[in-house]
């Protein structure tokens, strides 16, 4: 367990002797810890005092356990809730974790099994702030458009918009990296619609798709008779883009000799255009991408080592989208909005979603914005369904080769729906897609998942995945007996520490 404090405890239980003895044995652990013994007094609290943990009894007098949980979860739901409760009442106690209580812990108990408990409690806390400041970063993010707005839920593309959040507003030299097609001009211009720039231009370039020749004169601009052909002065894209944004795309494929004059304006701001002796300054912000590995570049000498590291200040790196499967439906449902084919708006069939979910997307989110494109035009009556798929998609074959019958009817459900009512679909076929991988063991999977185990029971419950619950006997004794957070002070264990006053008090207690 780690070793920092817990955090604002509150204790509510009617046993007085009990709620002591856990105030005071949990006092060294937490920043500050209250005891109650009614629901009157813990409400009062509530009111006055911010509260990380409630630890409440199950059985109170008047109202109990699970409506002050009900009543606390509603007036602040970061608040993490613990039922305490007899063995007779296990099902009550399942009943509140159903309406978001994070554990119960049976009567009576040791302390040392308590204390894991709270810390794992605590961590759901601040991950639960965390989500919420992270989704704050995202509301506060303004897109130039729908069309260009980043999209994503999974803690991977949050911590992409939240790290735009951050840098959006400095003038900071900004490294863009990722696969081709994930995204890295949007990237780009999320940065500079959030800047204080916004009111100037954003000008691209893309090293890849000019001659090496080309460049120099695209970025610096060239005077009248630099060379043959060259009629007329011609500004460059540093003085295009004054005041604004210069977003240097596949900057990997950038001449050494560009790369050197790149690196002077960097540095002071200063260039020539191509034919002239006079100085000019640009006051430009730069954002720069590529999809190559620069460091082996710099090694390999194709990429200039004071370029790198003065481009390499703040990075922004994007996750592939075959590691952000959850952002697909959304994605989706962005395309049929946004990006929309006809008069009418498609809808996809569940199987084809299914499909598209188990792709491996190399061209990352290009290509999928290509595919719903494309399955738009084929569709008839509105309706994406496996024949509007390419050919590709259909034939590659599942990353899970031994699905079970549970998990082969959901893929083949021939239900169409919306994608908004797909993510529940979505949410169980990733439950037995990491139940398939760890071939059942229900404590390995939801370690994959970062639930706990009964969290995991419970979603087995909920899609009615009868056929995991008969594979108990693969999870090894140690990873069950290591899930297990009450103890009975009845059972005797011979190697166990020597029970202190605090603990002799709880395990006395039958309540």
């Amino acid at each position: 367990m780690s070793n920092h404090k817990l955090g604002r405890i509150l204790i509510v239980d009617d046993e007085e002797e009990l709620m002591k003895a856990l105030v005071e044995g949990l006092a060294a652990h937490a920043e500050s810890i209250i005891g109650k013994t009614t629901v009157k007094d813990a409400l009062e609290v509530l009111e006055k005092e911010p509260i990380d943990l409630l630890l409440t009894d199950l059985m109170l007098p008047g109202i109990d356990g699970i409506t002050l949980l009900r009543q606390v979860l509603q007036n602040d739901p970061q608040i993490v809730g613990i039922i305490m409760t007899g063995q007779g009442s296990i099902s009550s106690a399942v009943e509140a974790m159903k309406l978001g209580a994070f554990d119960y812990i049976l009567k009576p108990f040791r302390l040392q099994f308590v204390l894991p408990i709270l810390q794992r409690a605590m961590d759901v806390r601040k991950l639960k702030r965390e989500n919420i400041k992270l989704k704050r970063y995202v509301e506060q993010l303004t897109y130039e458009s729908n069309r260009f707005k980043m999209i994503g839920d999974s803690p991977a593309m949050q911590k992409v918009i939240h790290l735009i959040e951050k840098v959006a507003g400095t003038d900071a030299t900004i490294l863009i990296r990722g696969q081709s097609g994930t995204g890295k001009e949007l990237v780009a211009r999320a940065i500079h619609h959030n800047s204080l720039r916004r009111n100037k231009p954003i000008v691209t370039i893309n090293c890849a798709a000019l001659q090496d020749s080309l460049i120099e004169s695209e970025l610096f601009g060239y005077e009248k008779g630099a060379f043959t052909g060259a009629v007329t002065s011609k500004p460059g894209l540093f003085e295009v883009a004054e005041g604004g944004t210069l977003f240097i795309d596949e900057i990997a494929e950038m001449p050494p000799a560009m790369q050197a004059k790149l690196l002077r304006v960097l540095e002071n701001g200063s260039f020539r255009r191509l034919g002239s002796i006079q100085e000019r300054y640009a006051d430009v912000r730069i954002l720069a991408a590529t999809n190559r590995p620069l460091e082996e570049d710099q090694k390999n000498g194709r990429f200039r080592e004071d370029l790198f590291y003065r481009l390499n200040v703040i990075t922004i790196t994007l996750p592939p989208l075959n590691q952000r499967i959850m952002d697909i439906p959304t994605l989706i449902e962005h395309f049929l909005n946004h990006r929309q084919i006809g008069i009418n708006r498609c809808q996809i069939e569940q199987r084809a979603l299914q499909k598209l979910l188990y792709y491996s997307w190399p061209g990352n989110i290009r290509e999928l914005a290509n595919v719903i494109e494309r399955a738009q035009i084929l569709a008839e009556n509105n309706l994406i369904t496996l024949d509007d798929l390419p050919e590709n998609i259909l034939d590659e074959s599942r990353p899970n080769s031994h699905m079970n019958p549970e998990s082969e009817k959901s893929v083949t459900q021939k239900d169409s729906v919306t994608i908004s009512t797909s993510l529940e679909s979505m949410e169980k076929q990733h439950v037995i897609r990491i139940l398939d991988q760890f071939k059942g063991n229900k404590v390995h999977a939801a370690r994959a998942l970062g639930i706990s185990r009964r969290a995991i029971y419970r979603l087995i419950d909920k899609y009615h995945l009868d056929a995991y619950r008969k594979r108990e006997s693969e999870e090894s004794e140690e990873d069950s007996t290591s899930e297990g957070i009450s103890a009975s002070a009845g059972q005797d264990d011979s190697n166990s520490e020597k029970i202190s006053p605090v603990d002799q008090h709880l395990a006395d207690d039958d309540s």
